[in-house]
């Protein structure tokens, strides 16, 4: 996480919202039974599979991306699929739902966001969910929800259509049509709802805490790859955040986003309208920001040369006076100790004494050898004065010589 966010307690529990309790503990229950001790069927497996896309589409393109953020239009029968789809995964109505994703990005990593990353991974993932407690969401504008008709019913009706979508239609399809009613129960309805469950969960609380921070470090969203596995492309989080209107989360076609490719079918079949995305120009600008930050950080960590103020000034004759005493090279200006270099040469020391007390600057920029990066940089941590006046009398500048031998570029 960001280390600006700060960290927070668990909130004081007041109380135990037991409906969403039983179904986060049963259901999984459930699972782990038919998983010891019912055969999973072929054609239960298959029909699991299609349904866990029905379910996980329906929050993360419907609830969320469709309805929370507004990042596409979707035609009647789309939204029908979507809702009932939302409906199935047993996670509240789509108007609740939505209500509180905006309230999270709006709020992110405060008292008013409901999943507070900075609570720790229990309260994000699944422990909002369970407990009462005095935090409350912040308020955020859900007037286009309220009038929707669509969104109104699901909400009103939102209990007898979980019951439908969630637990009846998957345990009746396998039951029905190849007489499988223990792997409609635990399969197709228990595992499946668990795995979703968990899914979308992943979001709110993994996405929050691992990976990189690529567009923005204030806050807690990170981008990984394996929290897109876990939530059907909703992992790359920092993405999200920072451009939460952007019908994708991942923008190289590389990257798992399956929500993505999904919402660009929708739109190929013309089910899907005006998906919005976020100018590449400013997209690039929040990665950027961030490198350079990487970059600043990793400069302020290196040992720099002393800056031209600190040094002193000297004048020719006390640079060859001192040069008697110790190897000093002159170079740009700049007057060089490189006793503590002269053994390790790669040209062999004698090319570094011979420079002693002289003018080298034509030697090092391309009279005998021009220099890399490196020495250039190895050069100037050697600095220990500046000579005043420029440069030597005309008569001291010596014909260019071989220095620093064997870091020339290549």
């Amino acid at each position: 996480m960001s280390s600006e966010a700060p960290q927070k307690s668990f909130p004081v529990v007041e109380g135990i919202r037991w409906f969403n309790l039983c179904v986060l503990v049963f259901t999984p229950l459930v699972a782990l039974y038919g998983l010891l001790f019912i055969q999973l069927t072929r054609p239960t497996l298959f029909f699991a599979i299609g349904y866990y896309f029905f379910t996980v589409f329906g929050i993360t393109a419907g609830y969320h991306r469709l309805w929370s953020h507004r990042s596409y239009n979707a035609c009647l029968p789309l939204q029908g699929f979507l809702i009932l789809g939302g409906a199935s995964a047993v996670q509240g109505s789509c108007y609740w739902w939505a209500r509180s994703h905006r309230a999270h990005h709006r709020w992110t990593d405060t008292d008013k966001d409901p999943y507070d990353s900075t609570r720790g991974l229990l309260w994000s993932h699944i422990g909002w969910i369970i407990f009462k407690t005095k935090l409350r969401s912040g308020v955020v504008d859900t007037s286009d929800l309220a009038n929707d008709p669509l969104i109104k019913w699901a909400h009103h009706y939102y209990f007898p259509l979980a019951a439908i979508f969630g637990y009846l239609v998957p345990v009746l399809v396998p039951t029905v049509l190849w007489n499988d009613f223990a792997g409609g129960i635990c399969f197709a309805m228990a595992f499946r709802m668990t795995i979703a469950h968990h899914s979308v969960f992943a979001v709110n609380s993994v996405a929050h805490y691992l990976g990189s921070t690529t567009y923005d470090d204030l806050l807690s969203p990170r981008d990984h790859f394996l929290s897109a596995i876990l939530t059907m492309g909703e992992g790359y989080h920092n993405f999200h955040h920072q451009f939460p209107m952007d019908y994708r989360n991942a923008i190289l076609w590389y990257q798992w986003d399956p929500t993505k490719w999904f919402i660009a079918l929708c739109n190929y079949l013309y089910l899907a309208t005006n998906l919005r995305v976020f100018p590449n120009n400013e997209i690039s600008k929040g990665a950027l920001t961030m490198k350079l930050k990487s970059l600043k950080h990793l400069q302020d960590s290196l040992t720099w040369p002393p800056s031209v103020e600190d040094l002193p000034i000297i004048n020719w004759d006390t640079f060859i006076e001192q040069s008697k005493i110790r190897p000093l090279v002159l170079i740009s200006g700049f007057i060089h100790d490189v006793s503590e270099f002269t053994d390790q040469h790669p040209g062999g020391s004698k090319y570094l004494l011979a420079s002693e007390g002289k003018d080298q600057t034509a030697a090092f920029f391309g009279g005998v050898y021009k220099h890399s990066h490196a020495a250039h940089n190895l050069l100037a941590m050697m600095r220990v004065g500046v000579l005043t006046g420029g440069g030597p009398p005309a008569s001291a500048v010596t014909p260019p010589q071989s220095l620093f031998i064997g870091l020339r570029s290549r």
